[in-house]
């Protein structure tokens, strides 16, 4: 049996446990053992993180020590698989760039807040988006600074309307990709600002298809959109 990390806490804005008490039990219901833990020390126990097939890290802001770090990069790039999203993921220690460097993006500012966008679906035959169409979201369209070696899966276009920075207008900026680090595999989706968020169909099934990815598992769709089945 496979098992898996859920990591989770930081800033309650991202409403993190609420998160993990989404995705933990489908990833039980899916067969994995999981390990739901709601400290960074998790990653300082070397054994037991090399026998994870995935960590979902769910944390935004907050600090993180060198040995904690440390453990979890060390765990991914000898073969753990990454998942996460938004800032659960790529808002998570602002002052460790090694850890920026793994996940391929660091979250810089949303427009706005709280704004209605599209995500446009990029890449129709990987595992992750196949089956997918564009979709509509309300809720922050984050502007991050991307890793270029990234392959991303799909994008949003920002319109220049909202704060107060119309230069923007025409940016097209990753919302979901995929990434090596190491021997493992890294995704990632800046979707997911709170639990609620996926309640939109897409949004839960790209996070979900992610973890699979990353997991090494097969990637079996549980949802496609209707103007594509």
């Amino acid at each position: 049996m496979k098992s898996a990390l859920i990591v989770w806490g930081g800033w309650d804005g991202h409403t993190p446990r609420q998160c993990a008490d989404i995705f933990a039990p489908w990833l039980e219901s899916r067969g994995f053992r999981v390990t739901v833990s709601d400290t960074l020390d998790a990653y300082l126990d070397r054994e037991k993180m090399a026998q994870y097939a995935v960590v979902v890290p769910i944390w935004t802001m907050g600090q993180i020590t060198g040995d904690q770090s440390r453990g979890l990069r060390d765990a991914v790039r000898g073969g753990v698989g990454l998942a996460g999203w938004h800032g659960g993921m790529c808002d998570s220690f602002r002052q460790d760039t090694e850890y920026q460097f793994m996940t391929g993006g660091q979250w810089v500012v949303h427009p706005g807040g709280i704004v209605g966008y599209t995500v446009n679906i990029t890449d129709e035959k990987d595992p992750i988006t196949r089956g997918l169409s564009d979709f509509r979201m309300k809720s922050e369209q984050y502007y991050m600074h991307v890793d270029p070696s990234n392959e991303v899966l799909a994008t949003t276009t920002f319109n220049g309307r909202h704060g107060g920075v119309p230069w923007i207008r025409g940016t097209v900026m990753p919302v979901v990709w995929k990434r090596r680090y190491g021997k493992a595999r890294v995704f990632y989706t800046s979707l997911g600002h709170v639990a609620d968020d996926f309640k939109v169909p897409e949004a839960l099934e790209i996070a979900r298809r992610g973890i699979l990815w990353a997991a090494r598992e097969p990637v079996k769709a549980e949802y496609t959109s209707p103007s594509s089945s």
